[in-house]
């Protein structure tokens, strides 16, 4: 079958497996890697991916039921140059160890940020219930996330002023 997707802002035309998962067409079809496939099972968080400005669990969803989508990946929300504050966070507030879970992380915390600028630790910590970290305890992520909220309610008031 034929799919057509955006991601990262570029529209991609593949022919697919009716099977094939979002998760594999972004990692094997188009080479971004930044996705991760951690338990295949839909637990982990690791391949969270943006479909339509929410955050989905790409291994819950074929390649096929995102024809026509906008998808955006880990290496869509910045550059090496321009780091979305996010990522900024996880690098400033050790965020991570491994990586591993990291893409995952911090789309799900986007999609957060997105609709609650300024979270508690218990918000944040609720949203993310539904991704896995093994190495961190997480105290460093819910820092992460509120070193991005600040920063990104630095830039919204600067850009007001």
């Amino acid at each position: 079958m034929n799919v057509t997707l955006t991601v990262n802002g570029k529209t991609y035309t593949r022919d697919v497996e009716p099977r094939t998962l979002l998760v594999h067409f972004i990692r094997e079809d188009l080479g971004l890697t930044g996705t991760h496939v951690g338990c295949d099972t839909s637990q982990c968080g690791a391949c969270t991916v943006h479909v339509n400005g929410d955050a989905v669990k790409s291994c819950t969803l074929l390649a096929v039921q995102a024809q026509g989508a906008d998808v955006t990946t880990i290496e869509g929300l910045g550059t090496p140059g321009d780091l979305h504050p996010l990522q900024t966070g996880f690098w400033e507030e050790h965020g991570l160890q491994c990586g591993f879970c990291t893409p995952g992380m911090i789309m799900a915390s986007a999609e957060l940020l997105k609709h609650n600028p300024n979270p508690s630790e218990d918000q944040i910590r609720h949203h993310l219930e539904g991704n896995y970290c093994r190495c961190t305890g997480y105290h460093n992520i819910i820092k992460a996330v509120q070193h991005a909220a600040g920063a990104m309610q630095g830039a919204s008031q600067a850009a007001d002023d």
